[in-house]
C-alpha cells in the first residue's frame, strides 16, 4: 500500500476560523465560506506536488491519486480527511494521523503541534507564511504570495511524512487501525439528528429555567456570581460550603454541581435554600442547552460527525472533541433520542459489563471473583452477603446496592471516609462505623487485590529507579524503567517526572508526577491504588479497542462511549446483527484467556431507544 501524505491550506478570517470561540472543525469545513486555497500531496518519498485552483479543478487534481489503495497521512487528519471526504468525495483505504500517534507516544513532554513535534525530533522547521494568509481568499493572493504559500504547504507535507516515519517505528498496527476507525466516525458520519425533537427539547430547557426562577426572589446575576450567591446564602443563615481548589491550592466556593457541600444544600431544611440551589444549578448549568443548540445547528448541515479524541487520557481512553463531548451525554438525556439511525437502518448499542471489576480481579488473580463471573453469578449480591452476614437469597435490594458500590468503588484503595461520602451523594446515608466495617470486609475478603495495590506501589519505585519488573497476572504488564508500564498493546502508561515530595499537611512522602493543566505543569498525586485504577482503565480500553476492530469488519461503527460500541445496521437482520456483535464482544483477548467477558446490548431507531 502506498503512502499519500497531504496538507490543505484553506481560507480563514478574523471572524471565521478554527479554535477559540470561532468554528468547530465540523462547522468550519461545512461552512458556506469554506474554500481550499491549495493542497499538497506526496507519494511515498517522492516529490511533493502543490496545486491551487478552483474547487472543481482541485477535485480533478486529487482524483489523479490512487486513494483506494493508499494510506493517507496528515497531521490533525480529522480536519484534512473531512475536507477530502465532504468536499471531494474521496475516502482513502486507510487513514493515519500523526497528531493522534503523538498523543499515544508522548504525554506532556512535547506538545501536539506539528511545529513542536518536528522540533523535538529534529526533523526540520515549520514555516510562518500561514500568518500572512488571514482574510485572503484564493484569488486575493499575488502570484508571488501564492507561490510562497505553496512552499509553506509543501514543507508541512514533507515534515508530516518525516514525522510519520519516526512515529510509525514500532507503533502498534492495531492502534493505527483504531486511529483510522476513530477518524471515520467523524469523516464518514451516519447518525441522523432529529431536529424537531431537539428544538422541542431546547424550549423545554428554557421553560424549566423560568419555572425555577419563579420560585425565588433573586435575579440571575445573584445566581450566576459566586460571591453574590454566597452572600444570599449567608443572609438565609447558611454556612457557605468551601473547598480547596485543585488548580490554585487555595480555598474557594464549593459551588460546582459535583461538590458535596452544594449537593447537601439541596436537602436543606429551609425550602428557600432548596429552591435557591435548584435554581442556581438549573440556570447556571448551560451545557445541555449549548449542546442542544449545537446539535440543532449541525442538523441543518447534515449527518452528525462524531468527534472523538484518540488517546485523550494517559490511560488511552477516548475523549470528547469539537465542543460536543459524546462521552458524557447524561443518562436518559433527550439528546440520546435525537441521535437516530438513517432510514432503513437500526441503531445498536452494546456495552461491556463490569469490565473494570473483571480486569482488576483478573490482574490481581482474585480467583473467587473470576469464578463468580465465569458462572454468571451476581457479584454485587455476593459482596452484600459477605458484608451483612446473610445468604445471597436474603440480601435486600438496598443491601445489594451497597454491595454494588463496594465492588465498583473499593477496588482502588478507597478509604471509609470517601466511601461514606460517595454513598451519601447517591442518597444512601450510612454511619461511619458501618462504612469502616464495609471497607475492612472488602479488603479482608479480597487479599490478592490488596496485595496488587502494594505491587503497584513497588512499580512506582521501579520507575523512579529505572528498574524493570513484571506486574500483574503472568507478567502481562512490564515496568520498563523510566518509560513506564508497558501495556499488552505495546504502548506505555507513563508518569512523567515521577518523584516523591513531602505532603505539607501529613509531613509524609508521597509520589507525584507532572500533568498539564492548560499550558501549566501541575503536580498530580499518585499511589498504588491509583496506579491500579489507571492500569484497569487502560486494559479495559485495550479490550474495547480490540472489539471495535473486530465488530468493524462487519458493521458500521458510528460511535464509542467508554466501554460501549454504537453501530448502525440494516433493519433487515438487525436482531441477528446484535447477537453477532454481542458474541464478538465476549471474545477474550489472546493475552487474557482467563478474563471472562460479558456484555448487554439494545437496539432501536435511535441511540436513546437502544436502552429505553
Amino acid at each position: 500500500m502506498q503512502l499519500l501524505t497531504l496538507d490543505f491550506e484553506t481560507y480563514y478570517a478574523t471572524d471565521y476560523g478554527l479554535g477559540g470561540r470561532r468554528c468547530t472543525t465540523e462547522e468550519y469545513v461545512r461552512h458556506e465560506r469554506f474554500e481550499v486555497v491549495g493542497v499538497s500531496v506526496k507519494i511515498d518519498d517522492g516529490r511533493t506536488e502543490w496545486f491551487s485552483g478552483t474547487m472543481s479543478n482541485t477535485k480533478k487534481f486529487l482524483d489523479t491519486f490512487d486513494w483506494d489503495n493508499s494510506l493517507a497521512i496528515a497531521h490533525n487528519a480529522m480536519f484534512d480527511m473531512a475536507i477530502l471526504n465532504w468536499h471531494f468525495d474521496i475516502k482513502p483505504k486507510r487513514i493515519a494521523d500523526t497528531l493522534s500517534m503523538s498523543r499515544a507516544l508522548h504525554t506532556i513532554e512535547v506538545g501536539g503541534s506539528l511545529d513542536a513535534l518536528v522540533t523535538y525530533y529534529g526533523l526540520g522547521t515549520k514555516g510562518k507564511e500561514v500568518l500572512d494568509a488571514i482574510n485572503k481568499n484564493r484569488l486575493d493572493f499575488t502570484p508571488e504570495d501564492l507561490a510562497a504559500y505553496g512552499s509553506y504547504c509543501v514543507n508541512d507535507t514533507e515534515l508530516t511524512y518525516k514525522l510519520f516515519l519516526v512515529l510509525a517505528k514500532d507503533f502498534p498496527v492495531d492502534e493505527l487501525r483504531l486511529i483510522d476507525l476513530t477518524l471515520r466516525m467523524f469523516t464518514e458520519p451516519a447518525i441522523v439528528l432529529d431536529r424537531g425533537l431537539l428544538v422541542a427539547h431546547l424550549k423545554d430547557i428554557a421553560a424549566g429555567k423560568e419555572q425555577l426562577m419563579a420560585k425565588i426572589s433573586h435575579d440571575r446575576k445573584e445566581l450566576m456570581s459566586n460571591p453574590k450567591f454566597a452572600a444570599v446564602l449567608e443572609l438565609l443563615g447558611v454556612t457557605v460550603p468551601m473547598k480547596i481548589s485543585p488548580t490554585t491550592g487555595k480555598e474557594t466556593y464549593a459551588f460546582a454541581k459535583t461538590d458535596e457541600g452544594l449537593k447537601a444544600l439541596q436537602d436543606h431544611p429551609k425550602i428557600k435554600v432548596q429552591n435557591l440551589v435548584s435554581a442556581r444549578l438549573g440556570v447556571k448549568s448551560t451545557l445541555e442547552e449549548k449542546r442542544t443548540q449545537r446539535f440543532i445547528d449541525i442538523a441543518g448541515r447534515g449527518a452528525l460527525p462524531v468527534p472523538l479524541r484518540y488517546y485523550a487520557a494517559h490511560t488511552g481512553r477516548w475523549g470528547g472533541d469539537d465542543k460536543i463531548n459524546m462521552q458524557n451525554l447524561p443518562r436518559g438525556s433527550r439528546l440520546k433520542y435525537a441521535l437516530c439511525a438513517p432510514p432503513g437502518f437500526t441503531f445498536i448499542d452494546c456495552d461491556l459489563s463490569q469490565i473494570e471489576v473483571r480486569v482488576l480481579a483478573w490482574l490481581a488473580q482474585q480467583e473467587d471473583i473470576l469464578t463468580a463471573f465465569e458462572n454468571g453469578e451476581d457479584v454485587y449480591r455476593i459482596m452484600a452477603s459477605t458484608i451483612y452476614g446473610k445468604s445471597t437469597e436474603e440480601v435486600t435490594k438496598e443491601e445489594r446496592f451497597v454491595g454494588k458500590q463496594t465492588v465498583l468503588g473499593c477496588g482502588y484503595g478507597m478509604g471509609f471516609t470517601r466511601f461514606q461520602a460517595q454513598l451519601q451523594s447517591l442518597g444512601v446515608a450510612l454511619p461511619t462505623s458501618e462504612c469502616q466495617h464495609i471497607i475492612e470486609t472488602y479488603r479482608n475478603s479480597f487479599p490478592q487485590i490488596r496485595s496488587f495495590w502494594k505491587d503497584a506501589t513497588t512499580s512506582l519505585d521501579a520507575i523512579m529507579q529505572g528498574d524493570h519488573m513484571p506486574l500483574g497476572r503472568g507478567g502481562v504488564l512490564q515496568v520498563e524503567g523510566d518509560r513506564g508500564i508497558r501495556l499488552p498493546n505495546g504502548l506505555y502508561l507513563r508518569y512523567p517526572n515521577l518523584r516523591t515530595v513531602i505532603n505539607e499537611e501529613t509531613r509524609r512522602d508521597e509520589y507525584v508526577y507532572d500533568v498539564k493543566r492548560g499550558k501549566a505543569l501541575k503536580e498530580n498525586r499518585i499511589y498504588g491504588g491509583k496506579v491500579v485504577e489507571n492500569i484497569c482503565q487502560a486494559i479495559a480500553r485495550i479490550v474495547i479497542g480490540e472489539q471495535l476492530l473486530r465488530v468493524s469488519k462487519d458493521y458500521k461503527i458510528v460511535m464509542t462511549v467508554h466501554d460501549a460500541i454504537g453501530c448502525v445496521v440494516p433493519e433487515a437482520g438487525a436482531e441477528q446483527a446484535m447477537i453477532n456483535i454481542e458474541n464478538a464482544m465476549k471474545i477474550r483477548p489472546v493475552w487474557a484467556a482467563e478474563l471472562p467477558l460479558d456484555c448487554e446490548g439494545g437496539l432501536g431507531s435511535s441511540y436513546g431507544k437502544c436502552n429505553a
